[in-house]
């Protein structure tokens, strides 16, 4: 038996992964733990669970791997700054010190860290580097359906690497093409997300949810100006107009005067048509580079497979373009496909590329549907429930459902809290909060009454994959919620000519569906697919709310509120129930009503995080 540890840190999203034997056996970000929404420290609590939960002490592991090599790293800021002195100047004595200190000697440094799970740990020979991209690539083909792929791995920055092309081949993975810093498609989006007002490495997805509200007139401005996009998707950005390189900012003055205004201040300005125009601009060539990329690769290295990773992989809306244009057999995207997800990549990595070892593929594929995190027994979960004084029933696994079932078709808001929880940034059915999606007013409920953000925020539906086609535009599973479709044609409902003069936020109240709940406004969903094989229970809820309402959908998103990490743990479960508008929670086998709870175990709990 061998066991590899993986740890992505110390920028954002840290993370841990164990594998023995190549098999993925636990996963875990570290924000879950410490309630720190991408919380960037050594991440201790998801080592000491992964560690736990393999049975293993830190010893008793056989290597150790980091996603990143921090002397590359360090190389490519101190050429940057050096090449563009004397301006960055600032940024470079604030970066420095940081540097120097601390992140230069990365493995004295993890030594040190790690010695809090083992004093006696001392062993550097144990301690492993892997490429930042390569562990990107690795984290999407190696846990893969596929034999052969072609894998895109594209994000803000790695060491040098901001978009890589690698091929892989049963145990074999090859990088072929990059383009590097300062050029980069997930900066570029950051860019955007910051002058829309939303926060870098945290609002991508509002950036992406505020899209179709807007009209892409910027797109050529955008074209002109900042992006010259060659005909195979490489492209090159013009330096003038941005300030990450060097700067304490993304974008610069002269980026404002293109545009004509300064970056949204979210505590002063509301957001705008003028901010979905942008987002809907920044979108639509976000996707069109995506898509010349993925044609390209299919013609020049003529494989059936795609494979995605890197932060722009979560960008669910062009990868449902990509399959939309039919220019792949199939595509796979890592479920954590951020820098989390490197934990993951920089162990597989090490086990096939460094040590040749023999690779099985897994028909439905090796995230085991992602459910990678802690689990809780039914004697805990009552433990801490009666600790924290709550009032609940045990039901049996029938009757538990069946009460849910009918708790949704009153459109009534649940917290739904089984197994293991998820690996990445989408709830699938584990930490889940449900709703019924043929709800006219659930979407603007769960923003503002649970979720405490902004009301344009679309919401997700799971579906049984059995009934997918009846519903929506494809028919390939979309397990991870990371593909986006259109509503099928004879569940949507049309616009009046009134309704197509509204603009903005105005959209959100019309009813384009039969399940309102789970469309956004330009007729789309992000699906999640549920199989039997990996969440059987949730399954099994969606298939008794389908026997009651002939419906086989479910909203679902990520049981926390805005600025909140996913909870973890019972107890983290029964306070955000307690501090939101849910009205019930199923948690393992007990059943909560919030009618039932005392008076004095509600907090105002939107307080305790700060708003994202």
């Amino acid at each position: 038996m061998k066991s590899i540890l993986g740890i992505s840190a110390f920028y954002h999203d840290s993370a841990a992964t164990i594998i023995i034997d190549g098999k993925i056996i636990a996963a875990a970000q570290e924000e879950r733990f410490t309630r720190i929404k991408h919380d960037s420290k050594y991440p201790y609590n998801a080592i000491k669970f992964v560690l736990e939960y393999a049975g293993l002490k830190l010893n008793q592991v056989d290597q150790i791997v980091f996603y990143e090599k921090p002397f590359l790293k360090f190389e490519r800021l101190l050429e940057t700054y050096v090449a563009n002195a004397p301006k960055g100047f600032t940024s470079f004595c604030k970066a420095m010190p940081i540097w120097l200190k601390d992140k230069l000697f990365q493995k004295r440094m993890l030594i040190n860290e790690l010695k809090k799970h083992d004093s006696k740990f001392s062993d550097k020979k144990k301690i492993f580097f892997s490429d930042h991209h390569l562990s990107h690539a690795a984290s999407a083909f190696f846990p893969s359906p596929f034999e052969n792929a072609v894998i895109l791995t594209a994000d803000g920055v790695g060491e040098w690497a901001t978009t890589t092309i690698a091929v892989g081949r049963k145990n074999k993975l090859e990088i072929k093409k990059e383009i590097h810093f300062p050029h980069s498609l997930g900066l570029l989006y950051s860019a955007f997300t910051y002058y829309a007002g939303f926060k870098v490495n945290s609002g991508e997805y509002k950036l992406m949810g505020l899209a179709p509200y807007g009209e892409p007139i910027y797109e050529d401005k955008i074209l002109h100006n900042l992006i010259d996009i060659k005909d195979d998707g490489s492209f090159h950005l013009n330096q003038k107009y941005f300030n990450y390189a060097t700067g304490l900012t993304m974008t610069n003055q002269k980026f404002n005067k293109l545009f004509g205004q300064s970056p949204r201040d979210p505590k002063k300005q509301n957001i705008a048509k003028f901010h979905m125009d942008i987002a809907a601009s920044i979108q639509k060539v976000t996707e069109d580079i995506m898509i010349k990329l993925a044609k390209n690769l299919k013609k020049e290295y003529n494989l059936p497979n795609l494979c995605l990773a890197g932060g722009v992989a979560l960008n669910c809306v062009a990868n449902g373009k990509i399959l939309k244009e039919k220019i792949f057999d199939k595509i796979w995207i890592q479920p954590a496909a951020g820098d989390a997800g490197g934990s993951l990549g920089a162990a597989l990595a090490l086990w096939y590329l460094e040590q040749n070892n023999e690779r099985v593929i897994n028909p439905l594929d090796d995230m085991n549907g992602s459910y990678l995190g802690p689990e809780y027994s039914q004697e805990v979960i009552e433990n801490q429930l009666k600790n924290l004084g709550a009032n609940y029933e045990i039901l049996n696994e029938d009757d538990l459902i069946n009460k849910t079932v009918e708790n949704l078709d009153n459109d009534e808001a649940i917290g739904w809290f089984q197994g293991r929880m998820e690996f990445g940034p989408r709830a699938l059915g584990a930490r889940s909060i449900l709703g019924s999606p043929k709800s006219t007013t659930m979407q603007k409920n769960l923003n503002l009454k649970i979720k405490y953000r902004e009301s344009f925020r679309p919401f997700a539906p799971s579906i049984l994959y059995e009934n997918l086609s009846e519903w929506f535009d494809i028919n390939v599973e979309s397990p991870y919620m990371l593909l986006v479709a259109n509503i099928a044609k004879n569940k949507a409902i049309s616009m009046s000519d009134k309704e197509k003069q509204l603009f903005g936020i105005e959209k959100l109240n019309i009813k384009r569906s039969e399940i309102p709940a789970v469309t956004h406004v330009d007729y789309t969903a992000r699906i999640q697919t549920v199989n039997k094989l990996t969440n059987y229970k949730y399954f099994k809820l969606l298939k008794k709310f389908k026997e009651k309402t002939d419906c086989p959908i479910l909203v679902n998103t990520s049981f926390n509120v805005r600025g909140e990490p996913i909870v973890n743990t019972p107890e983290d479960a029964f306070n955000c129930f307690m501090g939101t508008e849910l009205d019930k929670l199923v948690i393992g086998n007990c059943y909560l009503d919030k009618k039932k709870q005392k008076t004095s175990l509600k907090r105002n709990y939107k307080e305790n995080f700060e708003l994202d």
